[in-house]
């Protein structure tokens, strides 16, 4: 694996890239992002695909990356500025792409501002919550994950992002009635160590999750944009987020196996099924569709 530095004008990009470019066996470099999750979490999927030259990154402002534009706030439309100029950087044209969660919501703005950039794109589960029928009460559920973090720090924060994620079907008068999530149960530390600037936990993403594609120009690209969700997000938040972005694109989601970090081995908690992930991956990538699997 090499590491490279892409210095731009708002931040230094830092990509990695595993395998020679060209790749050896001539197809395009397979491009994996994630937000607010850096490189780091794509170790266990890159690794089964030691056949690919796989190029992973750190987002503006995570990881490695240091930005240089004096914001705090992650936007797509900023990413996917940084995404392209990283592929222009690897110097070898278009790439295929495998992005989760809001990689997935900055992947949708690449191909529709750079759509030359990317031949095929497997979108994971991205947390679009105003494309739910269910929309503003997602909106509030929000919401309230940043009140708990503003108020009691970065374990009430998680305590209550983890109770709006693994909530079962719409947002209803029953999920705001429950009293507020104790992070103890969750294993998560009860103490505040006063930081406040977490991107997942804050309101600095809420560009992301409040994203709305653009389909015109999504159908208008050559890509091939394939929607995916994991087996067992079907009733969860990014489970419904997936099946509307689909639906908004006109087309049906892709099962995959496992959950939204389901190609993650257990090392960043709830642990996914990461060969099967990537065997279905591959699937896809190499051309089947929703009704072929």
């Amino acid at each position: 694996m090499e590491t490279h530095t892409l210095e731009t004008a708002g931040a230094n990009l830092v990509y990695d890239v595993r395998g020679p470019l060209p790749a050896a066996d001539g197809r395009a470099p397979l491009f994996m992002i994630g937000q607010p999750m850096d490189a780091s979490g794509f170790v266990a999927l890159a690794a089964r695909f030691p056949e690919r030259t796989v190029v992973t990154y750190d987002p503006r402002g995570l990881g490695r990356t240091i930005r240089k534009d004096g914001r705090v706030d992650h936007t797509p439309q900023t990413q996917a500025d940084d995404v392209h100029a990283v592929i222009e950087a690897l110097g070898v044209g278009p790439v295929e792409m495998f992005a989760s969660s809001g990689g997935a919501v900055t992947a949708l703005a690449v191909v529709a501002k750079y759509p030359a950039d990317v031949t095929t794109l497997v979108a994971h589960e991205p947390p679009l919550i105003n494309l739910v029928p269910d929309g503003p009460a997602a909106v509030r559920a929000r919401a309230g994950v940043r009140d708990a973090y503003e108020k009691r720090g970065g374990g009430a924060g998680m305590a209550a992002f983890v109770a709006m994620t693994s909530w079962k079907g719409e947002f209803t008068d029953a999920y705001f009635a429950q009293p507020e999530a104790d992070p103890a149960a969750f294993g998560m530390p009860t103490e505040d160590d006063g930081s406040r600037d977490d991107p997942l936990l804050s309101d600095r993403s809420w560009a992301v999750s409040s994203y709305r594609p653009d389909a015109d120009a999504i159908a208008a690209a050559p890509t091939r944009v394939v929607i995916a969700v994991g087996e067992e997000s079907e009733e969860v938040l990014t489970g419904r987020t997936a099946v509307a972005t689909a639906e908004l694109l006109g087309q049906q989601v892709t099962v995959f196996p496992s959950h939204h970090g389901g190609f993650m081995d257990g090392e960043f908690g709830y642990a996914g099924k990461p060969d099967e992930f990537a065997r279905r991956l591959r699937q896809v990538l190499d051309g089947a569709s929703y009704t072929d699997l």
